[in-house]
């Protein structure tokens, strides 16, 4: 097992900080003197990434000029190692760059944090088979919980890209068109089934033009976040059929603001599950694709204390990021730097394993109960939904920061006169 690798930064070699050496996530962040520009989180600090190549401590032809990730991601795989070995030697103990690092940090708690990229196009998935199998026995019995084409092909759908937005942002409760099985009419009113989805992200780093194989796709993608993808249920059940989500999947999808590089996870790679039903060739494993990354929930009512609501882990994923990336290009589709693909919620085999409230409560029929003795089928407003992934390696842990929305009541109606 990896070992922690040690910075001159002190607090980067605690078992409990998120950003030891190991990881060197990528992100963008602002201060009171600053405009926002990117930086690399170590320990309970940012190193300015923007300032360290204005010294000539790193060179990549002004990429960092940008407020974003997204012209470095654009510079290929060889300038993403290439940066990735410079800053491991920056930061490393006993470094000789130290003196000329060292004013280039920002404190953690005096930053702001921003998109860390332009998001050009996102795509979601339902790939989680615990996730599928819970909520198809909710609505069509447990004989016809997969659908037909599930266990071949990674299904997803194309979300928008401007419901993107950083952990932190709040979120407002959506207006939307209802129809329960008790209403004669459909009716225009907030949603009352407000929920989470408890996802990863893949960023897109490299572009594409035509199908790619699984092994071109996992070396396309750049790095991963914790993905939110906010989802009202009652709005979901009256428009799905028969093209899928539309407004239910537009109020926003919350992103964690440190992109963790496929780099820093490769010593937790881990293996797709056996399959009954073997894949097409273009869907085959080229070697493991899933990473053993620790995930949880908290929800934390306002003015109370946070309870964590259930526990996964990345691992329980039917198809990984790379083989929904594959697919997502063999009609041809063209593939930009800083696509999104949500993996679809990740749910494990036990009840505290679900990673939405919809098979928490079992679709509100058993309601969650909460460590303040109040209860939950769906998300009230004041709720705080927080996010959290960790990979353990030997004395340390690869975080990404908290993936947090508070939920907002819904406005007055907007359409009212």
């Amino acid at each position: 097992m990896t070992k922690l690798l040690r910075s001159w930064v002190e607090s980067a070699n605690t078992a409990e900080t998120q950003f030891p050496l190991n990881n060197l996530p990528y992100g963008v962040f602002s201060t009171a003197d600053s405009d926002p520009r990117c930086g690399v989180a170590i320990g309970d600090y940012i190193l300015d990434v923007q300032a360290l190549e204005a010294k000539g401590l790193i060179a990549f032809g002004g990429a960092f000029k940008a407020s974003s990730w997204n012209t470095f991601m654009a510079l290929g795989k060889a300038d993403w190692a290439k940066l990735r070995q410079r800053l491991m030697e920056i930061l490393a103990e006993g470094s000789t760059d130290r003196e000329q690092a060292e004013p280039l940090l920002t404190a953690q708690e005096d930053a702001s944090l921003h998109m860390p990229i332009t998001v050009s196009e996102y795509t979601d998935f339902y790939a989680g088979r615990h996730h599928a199998t819970n909520v198809g026995t909710m609505f069509r019995g447990a004989e016809n919980a997969l659908p037909p084409n599930w266990l071949h092909i990674p299904i997803g759908y194309n979300g928008r890209a401007s419901s993107v937005v950083v952990s932190g942002t709040d979120v407002r409760r959506p207006w939307g068109q209802l129809k329960g099985p008790n209403d004669d009419a459909p009716r225009f009113a907030p949603s009352a089934r407000f929920d989470i989805e408890l996802e990863m992200g893949a960023i897109v780093g490299t572009a594409s033009d035509g199908p790619i194989t699984v092994q071109e796709a996992d070396e396309n993608i750049f790095g991963y976040v914790l993905l939110n993808d906010w989802s009202a249920r009652d709005i979901q059940a009256w428009e799905y059929q028969p093209l899928g989500p539309f407004q239910a999947k537009a109020t926003a999808t919350s992103i964690s603001p440190w992109i963790v590089t496929a780099a820093a996870l490769a010593p937790f790679r881990c293996d797709t599950p056996a399959r009954e039903v073997e894949l097409l060739d273009h869907l085959k494993d080229a070697g493991p694709m899933l990473y053993d990354i620790d995930l949880s929930v908290t929800l934390t009512p306002e003015g109370k204390a946070a309870d964590t609501i259930a526990r996964t882990n990345y691992n329980e994923m039917y198809y990984s990021a790379a083989q929904q990336l594959a697919h997502h290009t063999t009609s041809g589709c063209a593939m930009r730097v800083g696509d999104l693909l949500g993996s679809g919620t990740i749910s494990g085999p036990k009840k505290q394993n679900r990673g939405s409230l919809l098979e928490l409560s079992w679709g509100g029929k058993q309601p969650l109960e909460l460590e303040t003795g109040e209860t939950r089928s769906f998300i009230e407003d004041g709720d705080t939904l927080t996010l959290t992934a960790a990979a353990h390696g030997e004395g340390f842990t690869i975080g990404f920061g908290d993936c947090t929305g508070k939920i907002l009541p819904a406005l007055e109606n907007p359409y009212k006169r």
